[in-house]
């Protein structure tokens, strides 16, 4: 569904991503893991088109996507709920729903979908009226996936969806993407719990310094002695 292949970014005299290449297969959870610095949000961004690689090719069902503008790449159907949140916080709970149908491909079913994520986490539809700024950072977290889900995605990369979160939001928030992958939806998870990403995973790649150093099976580089040492203090 997704391919990446030797892509570059600079920040000025920075490269922060060099000759990175990876599959995300139709219907997977692949992981992409590394230290801070290493890279992850950098390759996010460009794959959304929020940033310009100054090289390499994004072939989304094999259309070359690399340097399109970032409402382009949404309305293509690939999605991003990106690190942080970044929930509207002066719009309601709804309001915040209803801004990520306006991408033409979410405007059809829009009433059908709103009803769909309150289905999907009834702790919005509980709150649905309050300011999204006023929410845990859970439901705030449960907010920006249905938004993201309201323009009707067909891939979702998830940016440090845990980032801040207690143990038990940990849960119910992996626990989400794990469902909406059974039910057919993509998954691109940077997540700094690397050990549970790599559980998930049926791929996976391990960046450093704007490289990709290992890929392959989720468990088996959850075996691997390098990640291990490196990433799981083992």
């Amino acid at each position: 569904m997704l391919q990446v292949r030797n892509l570059d970014l600079s920040y000025g005299d920075a490269q922060a991503l060099d000759g990175v290449s990876l599959d995300v297969p139709a219907g997977a959870i692949v992981a992409i893991v590394g230290a801070n610095g290493a890279g992850k949000t950098s390759l996010i961004r460009t794959i959304a088109g929020m940033l310009r690689p100054s090289r390499g090719e994004i072939l989304w069902k094999g259309r070359d996507i690399a340097g399109q503008p970032s409402h382009v790449v949404c309305d293509l159907g690939v999605g991003q709920v990106a690190e942080g949140r970044q929930v509207f916080p002066t719009l309601s709970v709804r309001e915040n729903l209803l801004m990520g149908s306006m991408l033409a491909r979410g405007r059809a079913r829009r009433a059908a979908n709103l009803e769909r994520m309150f289905a999907m986490f009834p702790r919005l539809a509980d709150r649905h009226a309050q300011l999204a700024g006023t929410l845990s950072g859970g439901e705030q977290q449960m907010l920006a996936i249905a938004r993201c889900l309201m323009g009707e995605p067909e891939l979702v990369m998830f940016d440090e969806p845990s980032l801040g979160l207690s143990p038990a939001m940990v849960q119910q928030v992996l626990g989400a993407v794990v469902e909406l992958n059974r039910a057919g939806l993509t998954c691109v998870l940077v997540e700094q719990n690397v050990a549970v990403s790599l559980r998930l995973a049926s791929r996976a790649y391990v960046l450093e310094n704007g490289r990709v150093t290992l890929s392959g099976a989720g468990r088996d580089l959850l075996e691997d002695d390098r990640v291990r040492q490196a990433y799981l203090g083992l």
